[in-house]
């Protein structure tokens, strides 16, 4: 990129087209990153195949070790980027799996691809959490549900489009093939990057990195009644989620009838209702406040789930129904995520979001373990009342135990010296320190 175009992100581009560049550049890594998990699981026996692998425990294998990595490296990286600054995270990550996504096509034997999806889980970890932590950075809270929405609308589009496509691909030529066409996607994530998403203007954590510290941070996070309440909700949620969602297409095909294309098309419906819901619930929660949005939402997905077994008496009653389901879950996940930032500063946000994510991850693990042995001893039923108990207790928390984030220009009107003048120098100086990096790597 050329110095011209340095000197316009510093001083001339237009703030509203620099912020939907930015928000591109999100919404493609979070797309590519989510699609590419999403088409394991149809995949899966067409991989099993082609590799000579028949054992249920291996085929497994690929879906908890990209998990267990995730979870791990999410920890990990937390306190690194609040370190060294969010934009090296997402530059580090989106070429790590972009790197890891094209190594697939080279994966000719089972180990070897369980190998680069071990690491392409590496490469998760390191974005989990680092789009949510930019842009609690870089955007004002009264505009981070518009921009959460937006991102978090990348997921529903891999489900709608991304996942359809890769499969399709793999049935046309190899199942290598989609994880190539996301590593392409990745690649242009990480260029876009590059050119355009600047370090925001935030203080950095200034402790030292070491397995203690971090460690120690953790610890310290978990000693806030505010973020162990976050925490409990994010894992409630997942928690529901995953007695809902689990088993409902296994229940819908033995007690229902339907078909792999019918569940198929279930899905696209949903996909669609989230795509088009999670920027709108974003924007709204800007206006009206996050609580108030995730707890009614979170109430009327509780009576939902439970009227499942009831109202779907043949399944194409399951299409509205499910419908009005993903139009309630991506109403919560926009104001959560754009809440949950707002717990921390730029110096420990990221180690804030980390953790919570992979306490999130573990709750959906637990749910799904949880769900198979509820469904196989009363029916799925019983999934529903969990699963409804879930969302309903994380409603609660969330209504008695969350703050409701005050807009950046009401911490402005605070005196002064409720703000502190050595973190205002602090900030100053990290400007500076950002302008200086910004210039160096945005010019080639």
């Amino acid at each position: 990129m050329t110095k011209i175009a340095s000197r316009a992100w510093k001083n001339g581009m237009n703030r509203d087209t620099s912020d939907r560049i930015i928000l591109l550049a999100l919404w493609l890594l979070v797309f590519s990153a989510s699609s590419q998990i999403m088409i394991v699981s149809p995949m899966l026996p067409q991989i099993s195949e082609k590799l000579g692998v028949t054992e249920g425990f291996w085929q497994g294998a690929l879906v908890s070790s990209y998990a267990l990595m995730v979870g791990i490296f999410a920890l990990v990286i937390g306190p690194i980027s609040d370190r060294v600054g969010r934009r090296r995270v997402l530059l580090a990550g989106t070429s790590l799996m972009a790197a890891a996504l094209a190594l697939h096509f080279l994966a000719t034997t089972f180990f070897v691809f369980l190998f680069v999806r071990i690491l392409a889980g590496v490469a998760g970890g390191v974005l989990t959490g680092s789009a949510a932590s930019y842009v609690g950075d870089y955007f004002p809270n009264e505009r981070r549900g518009w921009a959460q929405g937006w991102i978090m609308s990348s997921t529903a589009l891999g489900q709608i489009a991304g996942v359809p496509l890769g499969i399709y691909l793999a049935g046309a030529f190899d199942f290598r093939t989609p994880f190539l066409m996301f590593a392409v996607t990745m690649l242009v994530a990480f260029l876009l990057v590059w050119w355009f998403v600047p370090q925001p203007n935030v203080d950095r954590a200034t402790h030292k990195l070491s397995v203690a510290e971090a460690l120690r941070k953790y610890w310290q996070l978990l000693h806030r009644p505010e973020v162990v309440a976050g925490a409990g909700a994010y894992t409630l949620m997942f928690l529901g989620y995953a007695f809902y969602i689990v088993f409902l297409p296994k229940w819908l095909t033995t007690e229902r009838g339907a078909s792999p294309t019918q569940i198929a098309m279930l899905f696209l419906v949903g996909g669609i209702a989230n795509a088009v819901t999670a920027p709108l619930a974003g924007k709204l929660s800007d206006k009206i406040g996050r609580k108030g949005i995730i707890v009614s939402s979170s109430l009327a997905f509780g009576v939902v789930i439970l009227l499942v077994t009831f109202v779907v008496r043949e399944f194409w009653m399951a299409y509205p129904l499910f419908f009005v389901t993903m139009i309630l879950i991506a109403a919560r996940m926009s104001p959560f995520q754009a809440l949950m930032s707002s717990l921390a500063s730029g110096a420990e946000r990221g180690t804030l979001l980390s953790l919570v994510v992979s306490i999130g991850q573990l709750g959906f693990s637990v749910g799904g373990t949880a769900a198979g042995f509820a469904y196989t001893r009363f029916g799925y039923r019983s999934n529903t009342v969990l699963g409804a108990a879930s969302v309903v207790l994380m409603a609660f928390i969330v209504w008695r135990y969350l703050p409701e984030p005050k807009s950046d220009a009401a911490k402005s009107e605070q005196p002064a010296s409720t703000r502190g003048s050595k973190s205002e120098s602090s900030t100053s100086k990290a400007c500076e320190a950002e302008e200086d990096f910004a210039s160096q790597h945005l010019t080639v």
